[in-house]
């Protein structure tokens, strides 16, 4: 028995056991802050069962995904690039509205979020271009592989940003990040760094500017208007829905700015109204001690309109307490290390490179989302990886986690661990 259940769950074991924890707390967690589905559905089991299904069709993915070797995933590229670009094309101007966004595709019984598999397919692109640009000389990437990622990457954030900023940034991050850790030269990396610098200048300038043009429904209130040499003219009725098109989202992103910086210096002063979510997210961090209040006894679930997605991080420390809240960021922690401890293992620079590819993208956007519970920035949506309620998210999470066991049991060895960063 023992032994058919080592040939299923192969691969790195301390991957699997975070998996594993992190669905336990799952499960538990959405039980207990899906309390305000169940009220809506009159069905106090189905949003636990509707989860629980999509945990175990991941652990199916996951299984089926880390039984494939590792090269053949380079030949899933020029598809799931395809697909990508085809779907975010596709939810802009067809797609669903969520929280005032475009971002899902309804299908029979499910929703399907570009997005995500966006985000996998851009770290696995550029993982292979990183892996084939090395100089033979070991000195680092050729210095043509920036301008290829960059060309690949950069319209897939613009899509992304459209609708949701937050994914968008997030994915930047990490190709940034790939391309340090892939020894693109240093003098480029600079470079980017000083673009980027500028660019979100230029870009708060017109969220804080454009953005007090919209309410807090993402509607335009001032009629929308364009100046010219010599005068200012209403633009026509289809130029204005364009407009409002590409720019109804930064009413959204103003008030969120705003908002996470605006704390008055008298407490009586704070408007719990006005920051509806962050404040009864405070309230359930501020209730909870050492040990929490125990799992299934949130009271804020009652309150929290995203408590089993965004602010499930806030509902884990109101039942766990602290303890439960260092276990959890510790599970994070060690996915990153193992990861990295796989990577360095790798003979080839492809299965690294993609390994911590996606080991950075898991860790950071749990970090993310947790910085938003505890109030350190502002509102973004991210969902918890493989702890928050979720379709889309969730299965994807689960393709990361089998790729990485993948690698870690396919992905040919060597004797002394790659050096993945230049001194230079």
């Amino acid at each position: 028995m023992n032994k058919k259940l080592g040939n299923l769950f192969k691969g790195d074991k301390g991957i699997w056991t975070v998996f594993f924890f992190l669905c336990l707390i799952s499960i538990i967690e959405v039980f207990s802050a899906s309390s305000t589905l169940s009220y809506k559905s009159h069905n106090f089991m189905e949003p636990i069962i509707y989860h629980a299904g999509m945990l175990l069709a991941g652990l199916f993915l996951t299984i089926v995904i880390l039984n494939i070797p590792c090269r053949y995933f380079k030949l899933m590229t020029p598809m799931l690039l395809l697909l990508s670009f085809a779907t975010l094309l596709w939810v802009l101007a067809f797609g669903e509205s969520i929280n005032g966004a475009n971002r899902v595709i309804q299908l029979p019984g499910f929703t399907f979020q570009p997005s995500e598999v966006a985000k996998g397919t851009m770290v696995l692109a550029t993982a292979q271009i990183l892996s084939a640009m090395q100089l033979e000389d070991g000195s680092g990437a050729d210095p043509k592989a920036m301008k290829y990622i960059l060309w690949l990457v950069v319209p897939a954030v613009l899509l992304i940003g459209v609708e949701n900023l937050s994914t968008a940034v997030l994915l930047f991050g990490v190709i940034f990040i790939m391309m340090f850790v892939g020894r693109v030269p240093m003098a480029q990396i600079g470079k980017l760094t000083g673009c980027i610098v500028l660019i979100v200048g230029i870009f708060l300038t017109l969220i804080l500017t454009l953005g007090s043009m919209d309410g807090d429904d993402d509607k335009q209130q001032a009629e929308t208007t364009m100046l010219t040499a010599n005068n200012t003219e209403t633009v026509t009725e289809k130029e204005e829905a364009m407009l409002s098109k590409v720019f109804h989202r930064f009413g959204t992103w103003r008030n969120r700015l705003l908002n996470h910086e605006s704390k008055p210096e008298n407490p009586k002063d704070y408007s719990v109204r006005d920051n509806f979510q962050v404040a009864h997210s405070n309230f359930a961090i501020a209730s909870s001690g050492i040990i929490g209040k125990g799992p299934g006894n949130s009271e804020e679930r009652e309150y929290l309109p995203q408590a089993f997605s965004d602010f499930i991080f806030s509902i884990i420390i109101e039942e766990m307490g602290l303890i439960g809240a260092i276990a959890v960021v510790f599970l994070y922690v060690i996915l990153l290390i193992r990861s990295a401890r796989i990577a360095g293992r790798c003979e080839n620079n492809f299965p690294a490179f993609l390994v911590m590819g996606l080991a950075v993208l898991l860790v950071a956007q749990a970090a993310i989302n947790m910085m938003v519970a505890v109030g350190i920035g502002p509102v973004t949506g991210q969902p918890l990886p493989l702890v928050s309620k979720g379709g889309t998210s969730t299965l994807v999470s689960c393709a990361y986690i089998g790729v990485i066991l993948s690698v870690s049991r396919s992905a040919k060895r060597k004797d002394s661990p790659v050096r993945l960063v230049s001194a230079t």
